[in-house]
């Protein structure tokens, strides 16, 4: 007879994935338990031990977050204002409402210790490719449309951008001033436009 499970697994895990975001691997399991409301063995049985349970949350993170923002963000096509759009997104949504103060669970593990876990370290890699993809894709949008000062390589400055990101991130995570964090944005935006 199949085990009947008596509980959402995706809406324990979007729990899980909250918790871990919040507070980082560090979290206990029975900070896990508490935050679903279920037992250690429920856990263990339905996600396995607590790494599991952590990359499952990652990837939760990855399909539910992530992937949306910079699937939207690479077919906008209007170029720089796609990107300094995206940057004002990110840095709303990092800095208030409901996940102020969080950070982004990806650069929350490159800085913890859970970024040395190769498994974990896969989703980050694949994170970022994400993330400078889309990114190229809008500099080469706004490279079509004539709006890139001449020269500007849309490898390099996709890549400055999403590490300009990630250090949005980071930042918003020390309670940074949104102000300050826009005119960051900004003046690096300038230098990459006519």
């Amino acid at each position: 007879m199949p085990d009947i499970k008596h509980f959402d697994p995706d809406a324990a895990l979007e729990r899980v994935e909250r918790l871990f975001w919040q507070h980082g691997a560090e979290a206990s399991i029975q900070a896990v338990a508490t935050a679903t409301g279920l037992s250690r063995s429920s856990l263990y049985t339905t996600f396995g031990g607590k790494r599991e349970l952590y990359l499952a949350a990652l990837r939760r993170y990855l399909r539910h977050r992530a992937q949306p923002a910079f699937r939207e963000l690479g077919e906008d096509g209007r170029g720089l204002p796609a990107v300094g759009d995206f940057f004002r997104g990110l840095i709303e949504a990092r800095c208030s409402g409901e996940y102020a103060g969080w950070g982004c669970m990806v650069v929350n593990a490159h800085v913890g210790s859970e970024g040395g876990d190769p498994a974990v370290r896969a989703l980050l890699d694949e994170h970022h490719r994400l993330l400078r993809d889309a990114l190229r894709a809008e500099l080469e949008a706004a490279d079509r449309q004539g709006q890139l000062a001449p020269g500007v390589s849309t490898d390099a400055a996709a890549e400055a951008l999403a590490l300009l990101a990630y250090g949005v991130n980071l930042r918003s995570r020390g309670g940074a001033d949104a102000q300050a964090l826009l005119g960051t944005v900004d003046a690096a935006l300038s230098l990459l436009g006519r």
